[in-house]
């Protein structure tokens, strides 16, 4: 009961509030409204503050970090390539025969011919010939026209056969030259000689053999061996044999180029010249060595040579050369130290003076002996795309021929009119300085440019006879397309002084003849790769030139042809 009044007496406060809330007057009124409620603001201005946003706390950040490394190693696979098949880059096609006809003033035809094999690894075959006649008249100093025609004749029939380490080369050859002497004294009367009277003709009939190495690397044997014949004759009366039998070996030793020629040389003359026979004798040891800063050679020439005298003459002839590079590819001197002698054959003596009197002479004449040439110079490329050489040579010299008309009226058997020539050695000393360039003016244009000087000093003659003391040559190729090909070229001859001999006076008369000044043209019209037209115009100046004394030559030269591929 006790714990039921406790019970009633807590909860009591709880529901008497309950009752006594119903008891209690109404609050709750009614508001009558007659406008709609409007709510509105009184105005109000404000202001506007943009906050300062200063921080004064300073944060340093701290933090550290680790790297790591690991190899990576991809995963791959090999898989074989194929071989990549390696072709040679095309070879132009070569054709078999050339052909080239031209016909000009002065009745002047030229006929030539080449007929080759074609490409082959294994041998070559071929055959050359050429024709080049004129048969013009020149006007005389005394008003009357000689006969200044000549002729030249040129075969060859020639091979090749390749070896795996060697070839052999073989070649017979035939040169025919026809001369006319038509100048002469004219002061000299009643003197008007036919055609075959003056008429000098030369055959030259050859055969070489040679057989040599093919060497691929300098550090190999390499030889070349040759065998020669050579028939030469003047008249059924006068003639010569020569044979020649020549060689050169070399290898390469500790870092030198070793080696050694030799040659031997045999003349065999006919009765009506000389019952001697002539011969020289040559060994030539060398060693040489280059690198791409400088190169050198240092040997010697020892030769023996028995030509018009009774007995062999010895030479010893220096064989030095050195070179280095100042400036690659642009600036390289050159110094040497040598000698030679110069063999003064029938063959070698016509091409320079074709009138030589006509009692052996030309079989007898003596060879040239340079003792010493000592020469410096530089070269290099132009920076231009060209190349240049300056050069100056200093050379003592024994027999160098000159040429002199030769006139004798008085032996009634054989009278001289001036129309043949006597040889007029002489021992001297030569001083020379050459000039050279060459290289493009643009893409189609390309000019070359030589200039020479020289000084002679003789023991026995004032001049050096037909020996101009310059000369000087430039000329500019075009090349458009290789369609059109036009070329000029201006060759210069300075002073000389012809010799005019007379057998009752000691010293030559001399004759000056001035400077000449000769200008050529050439043009080429490729009509196709197999035919083209060609116009060549020689000494168009139309200047008077004389080659020798008495000796007028022909002026202006006009050449038309066509050149024919098959």
């Amino acid at each position: 009961m006790k714990k039921i009044f406790v019970t009633l007496l807590l909860i009591s406060p709880l529901l008497f509030p309950l009752s006594a809330q119903t008891g209690e007057q109404d609050l709750s009124r009614e508001v009558t409204l007659y406008n709609p409620y409007k709510p509105s603001l009184p105005d109000f201005r404000k202001r506007s503050y943009m906050p300062d946003i200063i921080d004064t706390t300073g944060i340093m950040p701290d933090f550290s970090y680790d790297v790591t490394t690991r190899p990576f190693t991809p995963e791959y696979s090999i898989s074989p390539l194929k071989p990549v098949s390696l072709l040679p880059d095309p070879l132009p096609r070569l054709y078999k025969s050339f052909v080239k006809f031209g016909i000009g003033n002065y009745m002047t035809p030229l006929a030539e011919v080449s007929i080759t094999n074609e490409r082959s690894k294994r041998n070559t075959i071929g055959f050359y010939g050429r024709h080049f006649s004129t048969n013009g008249k020149v006007l005389l100093q005394n008003g009357k026209q000689g006969f200044a025609g000549y002729m030249d004749n040129d075969l060859s029939l020639f091979g090749k056969k390749f070896f795996r380490k060697n070839f052999l080369e073989g070649s017979v050859d035939f040169t025919q030259k026809l001369r006319y002497a038509y100048g002469y004294d004219t002061s000299i009367k009643d003197y008007e000689p036919e055609k075959k009277e003056i008429r000098l003709g030369y055959n030259n009939l050859s055969a070489d053999i040679s057989f040599a190495s093919l060497t691929l690397d300098s550090s190999d044997f390499s030889y070349d061996f040759d065998l020669r014949y050579d028939y030469f004759y003047n008249t059924n009366l006068k003639y010569q044999h020569s044979l020649g039998l020549s060689g050169e070996m070399a290898r390469e030793f500790e870092g030198f180029y070793l080696g050694s020629g030799i040659a031997f040389d045999y003349v065999m003359l006919s009765k009506s010249v000389s019952d001697r026979s002539k011969y020289t004798i040559e060994l030539s040891p060398f060693a040489t060595k280059s690198t791409p800063q400088w190169s050198f050679r240092a040997g010697l020439k020892l030769l023996l040579d028995r030509n018009i005298d009774t007995k062999a003459d010895f030479y010893i002839y220096p064989d030095a050369y050195f070179g280095f590079s100042i400036v690659p590819s642009y600036l390289k001197f050159h110094v040497a130290l040598n000698g030679k002698l110069e063999r003064n054959q029938p063959a070698k003596v016509i091409e320079e003076n074709p009138f030589i009197i006509r009692d052996g002479t030309l079989f007898m004449l003596p060879n040239t002996s340079h003792s010493l040439i000592v020469s410096a110079g530089l070269n290099g490329n132009t920076g231009i795309g060209g190349t240049y050489l300056f050069s100056a040579s200093y050379s003592l010299v024994n027999n160098i021929l000159f040429y002199s008309n030769i006139i004798d009226t008085v032996d009634f058997i054989s009278p001289q009119t001036g129309n043949l020539f006597i040889p007029l050695p002489d021992e001297g000393e030569i001083l020379k300085i050459h000039g050279e360039m060459n290289g493009p003016v643009k893409d189609k244009l390309w000019y070359t440019a030589r200039v020479n000087w020289y000084k002679y000093t003789l023991a026995q003659y004032d001049y050096p006879w037909n020996k101009p003391d310059w000369d000087a040559e430039i000329g500019l190729k075009y090349n458009l397309r290789d369609k059109i090909i036009a070329g000029a070229e201006i060759s210069a001859l300075g002073r000389r002084r012809l010799a005019v001999s007379d057998r009752n006076v000691l010293v030559p008369l001399s004759h000056v003849q001035p400077m000449h000044v000769n200008i050529n043209l050439s043009a080429e019209y490729r009509y196709t790769k197999i035919l083209s037209f060609w116009l060549k115009l020689n000494n168009i100046a139309f200047n008077d030139y004389y080659e020798w004394a008495y000796y007028p030559t022909q002026r202006f030269i006009a050449l038309i042809g066509f050149s024919y591929s098959l």
